[in-house]
């Protein structure tokens, strides 16, 4: 089968598209036919070698696929492995896939989905507090903006011009173009999801650059259900922009470093 790795830290060339022998579950395992996994752009800092890896390395955290032999429809987040044509991935990891989206279009939720709860949950956001989203327009962004809008919050959201639309009709009632304007000062909460070098005053929550509390994704097999949930009731809709080959892993490292990616992008095999 082909698998997505990296044996050495490096530009995007390292990353590597070899045949492997077919994994075997073992116990408490499955073995999951990959329909779509998707990228992350902390898989960027991982094969630079800025996040402790032991080599070789198999990328992808995202995964929603079928289980072999049962035809289960699950995702989960996982500790690498998914940019592959099958993963084995432990039982627990694993939820039913949303039912009202296709499953390739799933793969886009569970680690953006399960950060962007958290930093919201950690944030403590209380109805009608003036909250800053920074770096709305990424992957994570779409699900901050609608679960801080859900949550009773006035978001203000930071994206460039060709995100403000989607912003917006997710629920923000402020966009700040930050390629023009300066961020505005006058915030309760700050969420920051992009690699700020300062931010308003207010209560800070970051899940890039360790400024107020730093918030680092971890698996909660009942906060992604919920997310799975909220999808299937049309409460939190899934911002996949692209749906590309996963040969294209390197191009779209290439596109990370440049700043060129809007949404998410699921990846097939």
């Amino acid at each position: 089968m082909k698998i997505a790795r990296i044996a050495e830290f490096g530009g995007p060339d390292v990353i590597r598209f070899d045949d492997v022998p077919l994994p075997q579950p073992g116990p408490d395992e499955v073995l999951v036919r990959v329909e779509a996994t998707s990228f992350n752009p902390t898989e960027v800092g991982v094969r630079q070698g800025l996040v402790p890896v032991a080599l070789p390395f198999s990328l992808g955290w995202d995964v929603a696929g079928t289980v072999v032999g049962t035809g289960e429809r699950v995702i989960g987040f996982l500790d690498g492995g998914a940019a592959a044509e099958f993963v084995v991935a432990p039982r627990d990891r694993l939820v039913p896939a949303p039912r009202s989206v296709s499953l390739r279009h799933a793969a886009a939720l569970p680690l953006a989905g399960l950060t962007a709860w958290q930093a919201v949950a950690e944030a403590r956001l209380q109805p009608g507090e003036r909250v800053l989203v920074n770096g709305a327009g990424g992957g994570i962004g779409g699900f901050v903006v609608q679960l801080a809008k859900r949550a009773g919050a006035h978001v203000i959201a930071t994206a460039s011009e060709r995100s403000a639309a989607v912003v917006k009709a997710f629920g923000a009632g402020e966009v700040v173009d930050y390629t023009r304007d300066p961020l505005p000062r006058d915030v309760d909460v700050v969420l920051n999801l992009v690699a700020a070098v300062e931010v308003p005053a207010g209560r800070i929550v970051s899940v890039t650059t360790k400024i107020g509390t730093h918030v680092i994704a971890r698996y909660d097999r009942a906060v992604l259900e919920a997310l799975v949930s909220l999808v299937d009731r049309g409460e939190l809709v899934l911002d996949v922009s692209e749906e590309l080959s996963l040969d294209a892993l390197r191009e779209v490292h290439r596109r990370s470093e440049a700043g060129d990616i809007r949404g998410k992008i699921v990846l097939t095999p």
